[in-house]
């Protein structure tokens, strides 16, 4: 962080405080999250017959839900109103990816929303798993880009 980058979400005393927008013009605004959860192949193979149903598509759409919900989970965080979000599940050989998008027009960002989409999907996905093995683990939660904003855009580097 540089000398001049000043953490907004406090006020002059350290108090929490929810950052005021409302000078802030209203533009578009994108952000594109992501989350791995590692999986056995044994449990990866089982996924199909899951008896809670196809657990992929219940994280999908716990993730868009969690999207349109983040205001209510991240206490600072300004309630937006979503034009869309989406969340893709993919099954690999070691776990499922998931990459979570949300899209607004506002004063402020979406990164929290397709961050928590991303979460709540990776939750989801070993809530519907854990019978089968305890051992799941949620990785790389991360912001993979965002546009809009004064900022400008942040697209993460690939290593």
């Amino acid at each position: 962080m540089s000398k001049k980058a000043k953490l907004s979400h406090y006020d002059e005393a350290g108090g929490a405080r929810m950052v005021d927008v409302t000078a802030k013009p209203v533009t578009p605004r994108t952000a594109r999250a992501h989350a791995f959860v590692k999986i056995r192949k044994s449990v990866l193979a089982r996924l199909p017959d899951n008896p809670k149903g196809n657990p992929l598509e219940v994280a999908r759409l716990a993730g868009v839900m969690a999207a349109k919900r983040t205001s209510e989970l991240i206490p600072l965080c300004h309630p937006l109103p979503l034009s869309h979000a989406d969340v893709k599940v993919t099954v690999e050989k070691d776990g499922v990816r998931i990459e979570a998008t949300a899209s607004t027009a506002a004063r402020t960002g979406v990164e929290m929303e397709a961050l928590t989409a991303a979460a709540v999907a990776a939750l989801t996905v070993y809530d519907m798993t854990k019978a089968l093995d305890k051992s799941i683990e949620i990785t790389h939660v991360y912001l993979l880009e965002k546009t809009g904003g004064k900022s400008g855009g942040f697209r993460r580097s690939t290593r």
